[in-house]
């Protein structure tokens, strides 16, 4: 059963989601179900060699993260297009938080801006196209 598309006009914010702080574990579980085992995700030592502070998580959970909170907002049934640039690292007892507002709306299709970061640091910026009521 597909569920009716959510009320979306230009300018109007989706609700913010907080996730963190992210743990080894978290990274250990995501490396684990991804395939993930870059030293740089679980290797202190190898990461600070590598010019970082620590241990840091792999993009690709930060994109998961905003992809799941953006489905949760919009429906996944109606997400058309999805797409991510990775900004910043992200290290073990940050938090994220997820936030996004609509550029546009046209014809029942709704361009949407994202953002995961800490702080004000930008840890992954995306874009999503959805279908939408207006």
């Amino acid at each position: 059963m597909t569920r009716e598309p959510v009320v979306l006009a230009a300018g109007q914010s989706l609700g913010a989601r907080s996730i963190g702080p992210i743990t080894q574990t978290d990274i250990v579980r995501f490396a684990g179900a991804g395939g993930d085992f870059n030293p740089l995700h679980h290797d202190a030592d190898h990461a600070r060699r590598a010019g970082l502070p620590g241990v840091i998580s792999m993009g690709q959970m930060q994109a998961g993260m905003l992809a799941a909170w953006v489905s949760d907002q919009v429906h996944v049934e109606h997400l058309i297009a999805y797409s991510v640039r990775f900004a910043s690292p992200l290290a073990i007892g940050e938090t994220l938080e997820l936030t996004g507002h609509v550029e546009s709306v046209d014809d029942g299709i709704a361009e949407l801006a994202l953002e995961a970061r800490v702080d004000e640091r930008v840890v992954v910026s995306g874009r999503a196209r959805v279908r939408c009521s207006s």
